[in-house]
């Protein structure tokens, strides 16, 4: 028999859900605001900045912040939205007010740099859990750098509000930032004196999919099959407004059957679930429409991003998936091209010393990621030299976070004389029985490089290149000598003659690949043989 608390959360449930679709806001007549905004949260300077809630239809809300005041009027179904004028940087703590019929108060308010950092567990994970932990809490004392960490929650259309708190940093509070974001957040404050905060929206284990909006799935032709599933259950489109008004006559056949046998003490069937549509944390659009979609349009300078261990073993696909999400986060957030830059996943796992072809686990989504850098405003820092065999989750995420400053120093904030990157493959050319590689990102020179821990990597006297492959055209791959030639590196084996393609680190974990720049950053993982190239 069905008790009474079961049977309020059924109902509970079902309220919810038919809620997204008719919720017009005709019983609120408070003010509210999303938890995106709170108490020591950073507002992002030099643009304008929406500030956003719900209150009664037609009520006028005023929003006071630095010196504005901006008002609105809430529409039918109790929304509205405002837009500070862009601001200068500011250190002083502030109050936003936000006045209607109440009055909302967020204090300790600065303005500065905020970044979206999303992903799968390699961006959830922790500052508690990276090395030197002792050392960074004590050096964790800069409360201008901020962070609020969103709780993970998926659905199937987008939600209106998430979960989470802004904190700012302090030896204790920092144990639970994001770690790349906060490495990455603190080389920024650094280099520019500024708040900088951090919105920490990720989910260990998950995959691209469900991070990506439906438009970003229309904006790439090749994911059709994607976007067929997800527009069956959107209702910006036809299909999914059939789907769902094939849910609703299914809830109103349901209610009256389940009423008669509450009445009468008897269990009632369970409440009718949408028909085809993605269900679980996996499937396309889920955590955007949870974890995302509740932020949307919190002003943003850009994203960091990452992920990609969850799609192991994808290759032109992943980039396919890179670009969907890209897309779809910059058209939704209206301020153009803004900056994403991205981790390339790092060494993992084993790979077979005897097979100079490679190819195996990772190799094929770095290249993908390699690939994205082809999509305007990207960057990638590498990191196949910062993992560990036996972990998925790399200590190392102070290197992670400095290599992705990099970019955003120099692409955002005028520091235009760093090197950003390690060699990136450029292009080759069959000189003889050997080939001759040329890179981007080479800056001071070419090294053979090391590096051990926190440590910069350094310059090995006489060392020699390792994880370079060479085949003819019977393609059958061999290890090969490789030779640093000024900015270029020169690629030959005593047993193909005639050479046609080079490979580079190409696998799961080439430990102990060794090429840098002398910046001490490291090559990407390549190869010359893709079809169509890099």
């Amino acid at each position: 028999m069905i008790n009474r608390s079961t049977w309020r959360k059924w109902c509970v449930a079902l309220a919810v859900a038919v809620g997204l679709f008719l919720c017009a806001a005709e019983g609120i007549a408070a003010v509210r605001m999303p938890k995106i905004f709170g108490n020591a949260m950073v507002l992002q300077r030099e643009m304008a900045v929406p500030v956003w809630g719900s209150a009664k239809p037609g009520e006028k809300v005023t929003v006071s912040f630095a010196g504005q005041q901006k008002t609105a009027t809430a529409d039918a179904y109790g929304k509205w939205m405002v837009r500070l004028d862009a601001m200068p940087t500011s250190k002083s703590p502030r109050e936003l007010i936000v006045a209607g019929e109440n009055t909302v108060t967020f204090q300790n308010v600065l303005v500065g740099e905020v970044w979206l950092c999303g992903g799968q567990s390699n961006m959830e994970l922790r500052v508690l859990s990276c090395l030197n932990l002792e050392a960074e809490k004590a050096a964790a004392t800069n409360s201008a750098i901020r962070c609020i960490k969103i709780t993970g929650q998926d659905g199937t259309l987008p939600m209106e509000d998430v979960v989470g708190q802004w904190v700012a940093c302090s030896p204790d509070a920092v144990q639970t930032f994001t770690a790349a974001g906060y490495f990455f957040a603190r080389e920024i404050a650094k280099e520019l004196d500024v708040p900088v905060g951090l919105i920490s929206d990720n989910w260990g284990g998950t995959r691209i999919e469900p991070w990506t909006p439906p438009e970003g799935f229309r904006a790439v032709p090749e994911l059709a099959e994607i976007n067929k599933l997800v527009d069956g259950w959107v209702l910006t489109s036809d299909a999914g407004r059939r789907s769902y008004a094939a849910y609703l006559a299914s809830v109103k056949a349901w209610l009256p059957e389940a009423e008669a046998a509450f009445n009468v003490n008897r269990n009632p069937p369970p409440p009718p679930q949408p028909a085809g549509a993605p269900a679980g944390i996996g499937q396309p659009t889920r955590l955007y429409n949870g974890m995302i979609a509740p932020v949307v349009p919190y002003a943003i300078r850009g994203a960091i991003w990452y992920q990609g261990e969850a799609n192991n073993g994808e290759g032109v696909t992943y980039f396919q998936k890179m670009k969907a999400l890209i897309a779809g986060w910059r058209q939704l957030w209206g301020e153009g091209d803004f900056p994403f830059y991205y981790v390339q996943l790092a060494n993992f796992q084993k790979s077979d010393p005897n097979n100079p072809a490679g190819g195996d686990g990772y190799a094929t989504v770095r290249e993908a990621q390699f690939q994205a850098l082809s999509i305007p405003n990207t960057g990638m820092a590498v990191a196949i030299d910062l993992g560990e065999a036996g972990d998925i989750h790399p200590k190392n995420k102070q290197d992670v976070g400095k290599r992705l400053a990099l970019w955003a120093l120099s692409r955002d904030y005028g520091k235009k004389d760093l090197v950003v990157s390690g060699p990136l493959y450029k292009s080759f050319a069959v000189e003889g029985n050997k080939i001759r590689v040329s890179f981007d990102y080479v800056g001071g020179g070419l090294i053979v490089g090391e590096k051990n821990g926190l440590e910069p990597a350094k310059e090995v006297a006489g060392g020699k290149l390792k994880w370079f492959a060479i085949a003819g055209e019977d393609k059958v791959w061999h290890w090969a000598d490789a030779v640093i030639d000024g900015r270029t590196v020169l690629v030959s084996c005593p047993e193909v003659a005639k050479p046609v393609a080079v490979r580079y680190a190409f696998a799961m974990n080439p430990e102990g690949a060794n090429l840098y720049n002398k910046e001490g950053l490291p090559a990407s993982p390549f190869r010359t043989d893709r079809p169509g190239g890099m």
